[in-house]
């Protein structure tokens, strides 16, 4: 098993982001060449709320002209829902198209569980960022899925407490550490931030943002630059401004951190698009205080931000109607009905760049209601969004994350050592699994 798994990778096209599998010889583009003939029905394995709405815009207009009806079928997100599709992939009895965060893409292909879906959605690509698509296509002229939402990442700070303490808006990382040290002398009880450990997203999408590519391929192999100059140089900072004690070293999503937003004692957040719905519940009293502004850079004048969470829509390999599931993934991610009303049921921010500042997104969220043009901005950041580079274990990426990057934050410890431990973590994972890597 772990060579084959090793040869899925290799034995075609080699990719920047992954060596491109076998998926040909899982009979992918032949039981489906003809067109869809009678009724056909697709199973959806989805975690987004509100779907099963959207789906039935499907089935009562296109699907049905179409003789294509979709059924929503609710699952965990994550690890979990990626374990359960892996397991049913095995048995042969994967659904016809599932919900996939986009760093579980190799993951999936690796096991030749997502079909290659070009010819069915290759007109696709020009409503999505550069940077977008090719996180579905991992870098190869195959298709994997279709970006559904995305999360660009974006700067948060208290407009009001920016404006009392006399600080400006950070354009650059070195006035981001300057302006977090200047508060301190200010308000010495008051942060800036924190460095949270308990979300390796937000680390990744960091890292993403400086150049980091975590994964690629050498000939038949995979290399890993998780610890690479650029994810050392983010590391290094944060690390710096925690040991120095210019920002806090607490986590994220946790009691005191509302508490600390709520009440002005963190006044910034690095955070994504999302991050309203995330305030509205953590800090309710501070609604229409704070602003958004786009990520601060690593030299001035650069333009690009990283990508923290979003999702796609992919076809199995065990679906017996790939064209007809890959036609509903493209419907999904590119109509403009569903996509209003995937932001209105499940609250996403599309991929899709034509619904990026129409319907839902013409009015700023309730709570920035203060920034007119926040999602005109946002719009802007998105498209600056840097190409990724996943590899078939970020899991295990992740886990180590938290724990080496947990104990460092706590004990103010070198960072680098933790970056290293993640290093080492993913490349013995890599290799136990049965692949090779290029040391």
């Amino acid at each position: 098993m772990p060579n084959t798994k090793r040869r899925r990778l290799v034995t075609s096209v080699v990719a920047v982001a992954l060596g491109a599998t076998a998926l040909a010889a899982c009979g992918s583009s032949d039981d489906d060449s003809g067109a869809e003939s009678g009724p056909v029905s697709l199973t959806y394995w989805t975690w987004t709320p509100g779907m099963d709405k959207v789906v039935d815009l499907w089935n009562k207009g296109q699907g049905k002209k179409d003789q294509i009806s979709v059924t929503v079928k609710k699952q965990a997100s994550g690890d979990t829902l990626v374990t359960k599709i892996l397991t049913a992939h095995k048995a042969g009895k994967a659904p016809d198209l599932v919900q996939a965060e986009y760093q579980a893409l190799p993951t999936l292909v690796s096991n030749d569980a997502l079909a290659d879906i070009a010819k069915n959605v290759g007109d696709a690509k020009g409503k999505f960022a550069d940077g977008v698509w090719q996180q579905t296509t991992l870098g190869t002229d195959a298709v994997y899925a279709v970006p559904q939402d995305i999360g660009p990442m974006m700067f948060y700070y208290r407009a009001d407490l920016f404006k009392k303490y006399g600080l400006t808006v950070p354009t650059t990382w070195e006035q981001f550490a300057e302006t977090a040290r200047a508060l301190k002398k200010k308000s010495p009880g008051t942060d800036l931030t924190t460095f949270s450990a308990n979300d390796s997203g937000l680390f990744a999408g960091l890292a993403q943002q400086a150049g980091a590519k975590w994964w690629t391929t050498s000939g038949d192999k995979w290399q890993v630059g998780i610890n690479d100059a650029a994810t050392k140089k983010v590391a290094d900072f944060w690390g710096g401004l925690v040991k120095e004690g210019a920002i806090d070293n607490q986590p994220m999503y946790t009691p005191a951190w509302n508490k600390a937003l709520n009440t002005g004692k963190q006044i910034a957040w690095v955070s994504a698009v999302w991050a309203p719905g995330t305030l509205t519940t953590a800090a309710p009293d501070t609604k229409g205080k704070w602003a958004m502004a786009p990520l601060p850079q690593w030299s001035a004048g650069e333009n690009v931000t990283g990508s923290w969470g979003g999702s796609s829509t992919g076809v199995t390999t065990d679906s017996q109607h790939k064209e007809a599931a890959a036609k509903f993934a493209a419907w999904l991610n590119t109509d403009s009905e569903a996509l209003q009303a995937l932001a209105k049921e499940g609250g996403i921010y599309p991929a899709a760049t034509n619904a990026q500042t129409s319907g839902a997104f013409t009015t700023p969220p309730d709570y920035f209601s203060n920034q007119a043009d926040f999602y005109t901005k946002a719009a802007e950041i998105a498209k600056t969004t840097a190409p990724s580079a996943w590899g078939p274990n970020v899991n295990v990426a992740y886990t180590t994350f938290n724990d080496a990057f947990g104990s460092a934050a706590k004990n103010k410890s070198d960072f680098s050592a933790a970056l290293d431990k993640m290093q080492d973590d993913t490349v013995a994972d890599l290799k136990k699994q049965g692949f090779e890597v290029s040391e």
